[in-house]
Order: structure tokens, then sequence, then C-alpha cells
């Protein structure tokens, strides 16, 4: 059990029952990756991939969790965090991203349980967690009730999202039609973007049996509505991510600077910026003189070098060889149709030459039925994966200093120690008392306790009947209120009914 959003994250992965047209008509199977809190069961991040997750689609997740979700051109504006019922005035004056955002709750994880699939309990996922301070949980091995939260989430997507999709596949082939490739008409980013409306309009706002106020458990609530009481309690910390951040995420490797650069994966980088460092030593001493360096699997033409004055971009020897996207995958299916006749750097060489002829080939519907797949899942990945710092998000505000205050009208100041979290228990009773504002749902919570006790003696006299009343106040509450002003908790009405 999880009391506040964040303290528990489940991470799965799982095939989607769709066929999506992933590059030049090919068609393929897709996989999909959540982040499910499991205090507010909001979908934090979702993540659809061609087959085959990496620790990047796993980091990915992550960085998506604490960056808000952007409106995209088309949805309509009910969708937007400032028509839901998230308190987004006292959330926008903290973090400045919010102002254009979706409905779906930031919430920065504290512990990620995760099974033991490689992915998940792979050194680069376990590095891109700690960079982040994040806690990885595994469960035990073969115990999928350990994560019954997100299977259970996995089986609502399929029921309500994946089964009315042209090219549905179903689970097995009793469950699909005939000609299932034929119905597949919308390519990766497409089904992306999908999934992400559903996720704000069709989960997030739909009551979830399992989410229950503490003041009126018999009436089921929202991931949304859940989360903007929960966040009432425990306060939000915007976390904002840099481009050097997002370079941390990524896969790390632990190589030697030489004369010719920097290999792995039969590719050599190099650039002039690491003259200096050249059969040198790292300062890790523990990493025997190593470097760190992170890559980017679906994106082999560059590497990220840390050195003492920062990161430093490190693209491959062969990278203008290459016109065409393409991913690790590829370069390793490439890889091993070319026999090597000379020395290591001519046959690196050919490798690139053979890479750009599959890809070109491919891109004309030429080619073996393996090539035109294999071209077709790299350049799908390629153009959904890119955190390169050019694509880094929108910054928030600079962070308060520790001992700073964080003051909005109408609301309440917390003051800092260094490392605490906000804490907002020993200034509830400041918030200005105002039903038909937004700012309603924080101050309920605070109130409700002092307006239930100075109607105490009344709950006394109509202890028969309170329970009727108050189930009566509460479903008032939820279907009086319409877009953007929703109520969870009227304390005035809390009060009348005891």
């Amino acid at each position: 059990m999880a009391l506040r959003p964040g303290e528990l994250v489940m991470l799965d992965s799982t095939p989607l029952d769709v066929l999506a047209v992933l590059d030049d008509g090919v068609t393929g199977r897709l996989e999909l990756c959540i982040a499910l809190d499991v205090a507010t069961r909001s979908i934090c991040a979702a993540v659809v991939r061609p087959v085959g997750t990496t620790s990047v689609d796993a980091a990915m997740l992550l960085a998506q969790m604490v960056v808000p979700a952007a409106m995209r051109p088309g949805w309509d504006a009910a969708l937007s965090m400032q028509r839901s019922v998230i308190p987004y005035k006292r959330l926008v004056a903290l973090d400045a991203r919010l102002e254009r955002a979706a409905a779906r709750p930031v919430i920065m994880p504290e512990t990620v349980v995760v099974d033991q699939g490689r992915v998940y309990v792979s050194a680069s996922f376990v590095s891109a967690c700690e960079s982040l301070g994040v806690s990885v949980q595994p469960v035990p091995p073969a115990n999928g009730p350990a994560k019954g939260d997100v299977e259970r989430t996995f089986r609502a997507i399929a029921d309500g999202f994946s089964q009315y999709l042209p090219g549905h596949t179903g689970s097995d082939v009793s469950q699909r039609g005939a000609a299932a490739e034929q119905d597949a008409c919308w390519s990766l980013a497409q089904l992306q973007e999908l999934l992400d409306e559903w996720v704000i309009c069709g989960w997030q706002e739909r009551r979830h049996e399992a989410l229950r106020h503490p003041m009126m458990p018999q009436v089921a609530i929202s991931p949304n509505e859940m989360w903007a009481a929960l966040v009432a309690v425990t306060g939000h910390v915007p976390v904002p991510l840099s481009a050097d951040d997002y370079v941390e995420l990524l896969p790390l490797r632990w190589l030697a600077i030489n004369d010719y650069g920097v290999r792995f994966g039969y590719r050599t980088y190099d650039h002039p910026g690491l003259n200096p460092y050249r059969r040198r030593r790292s300062p890790q001493e523990d990493k025997n003189g190593r470097w760190e360096v992170h890559h980017n699997p679906y994106d082999p033409n560059r590497v990220w070098v840390r050195l003492p004055e920062g990161w430093l971009e490190v693209p491959w020897v062969h990278a203008e060889a290459v016109r065409r996207p393409f991913t690790a995958f590829t370069f390793g299916y490439v890889r091993r149709t070319v026999e090597r006749r000379e020395g290591r750097e001519e046959h690196e060489a050919a490798i690139a030459q053979a890479l750009d002829a599959l890809l070109r080939r491919a891109s004309q519907g030429l080619g073996s039925r393996r090539e035109r797949t294999v071209a077709a899942r790299a350049q799908a990945a390629a153009q959904m994966t890119d955190p390169s710092p050019a694509t880094a998000p929108q910054q928030c505000p600079a962070p308060l200093a520790p001992g700073a205050s964080f003051g909005l009208p109408g609301s309440f100041t917390v003051p800092l120690e260094d490392g605490d979290r906000w804490d907002t228990d020993d200034s509830l009773d400041d918030i200005e008392d105002d039903p038909d504002g937004e700012d309603y749902l924080l101050a309920a919570l605070a109130d409700g306790q002092d307006a239930a006790a100075e109607h105490a003696d009344e709950a006394e006299a109509s202890e028969s009947t309170a329970g009727t009343d108050r189930d009566q106040a509460v479903g008032q509450t939820l279907n009086a209120a319409g877009a953007g002003g929703m109520l969870i908790y009227d304390p005035y009405q809390e009060a009348q009914a005891w």
C-alpha cells in the first residue's frame, strides 16, 4: 500500500495487441511500457516502441514522469490541466511548465517496483535511477501478483483502448480477424499520440474502485481526483531536467580514450575535444582509469563522454556515410552479413557502406522482407526517441533556496530546511476559505476537521441517519460540479450531514 504519490511506482512492459505501420508500408508488433503510481493509480508515463524494449525506453519513462505532458495540436481544450479537477492555479505558480500542460499528474518517484526482466535489472537502468535518486525494488522471480496493479492496468488498456483500433490482433489467434495486417493503418507516432490522449481522458478521469477518499470511503474516485487530494497533503516539488540530465539517463559504458578515440559495438567515435585526454586515465580510480561514456541504442551516430569540463558529444567517424536513421540492432544485423577481408578501419567502413545500401533498398521497397522489417523498425524507433540536448524540455523556474518559502495568493507558506521535502502539516490552518474557487480542493482538506468538530453536537443527535445523509451529500458534491470545477470534498456539507 502506498500513501503518497511517487512512494511506489510500478514499471513493466507487455506486447501491445495492435499492428502498426512502421515505415514504407511494413507492419510490425509493438511493445508498451508504462509507469503506474500505486497511490493514485495514475499512468504517469506510457511509451510505445517496436518489439524489443531497451533500457533507454525504461529510462525515458522516468524522464516522462517528472516532465509535464504538453498539450498536442488538435487536442480538445478539455484535456488541459487547467480544465481538470487538479488544483491548477496553485501548481502552476510552483511549476511554470504546467501552464500549457495536459491533465496528467507530474509525480517524482521515490521507489520503482520492477520485475526480473533484463531491461529493468540492467546496470544502465539502475544507473539512470541513481542519477535521479530513485530506489529500485525488484520483485521475486515469476511472481505476477507482486505487480498485480500494473498487470490489471495492462488488461484495462487492452479492453478500453487496444481492441477499438484497426489492426487489433487480440491476445491470441482466436481473438483477431482474418486480415489484421491489412487493417493496420496507424503509424507508431500516431498510436503513441492516441494512447497519450486516451490516458488523459479515458483513464485519468475514470473512477477506480481501489481509490477511496478518507472522508468518503463509499465513493470511488478517479486517479486525477486522488492525486489532487494527496498533493494537498504531500505538496509538489518541481524537478527540472536539463540536457545533461537526459544524457545521464542513457545507457552507460566505461571506456578508454585511445589515439583513435573510443570504441564499442564495433564503431569508432572521435572528436578533437578528446585530444588532451587520449591515453590518459580518468579521475574515476575505481573504474580502472576508464571514462564515463553514455550512448543511445536508437541513435548510434554519437556518444557523450564526461570530461572534467563537462559533457562532450563525440560523433561516429562514419556517420556521414549513412544517410538514413538506424539503430544498434540494425548495425549488428548488417555487421553479421559483411565478411572481414581487410583491417579494422576498412572493415568498419565497409559495414557503414553496406548499412547505407540496405537502408536505401528498404526505402524503395526492395530487398528481402527481413531487410525491410529491420529498416522499418529502425526508422520508427529513431523517430520516436531523441533525448538529445536540442530536444530537452522547457525548464521550470529555479528551485527555491533552503530556508525560503513559497507564498501564493490564498495559499499556505511552508518553511524549508536543508534536505527537507515540502511539508504542509504545520501551516494548513492558514488556508483561506474559498469554496467557489479552484483552490477549494486544497482548502477542503484543511478545514474539514474544524468544520466537523463545530457540529459534533448535531452528529450525536442524528447518528442514525448520518450515513445515508452523508452519502447523499457527497454524491451531490460530485455530480453538481462541471468541467474544471469538480469538487472532491465539501466540508460544509460534511458537517451538516453529521
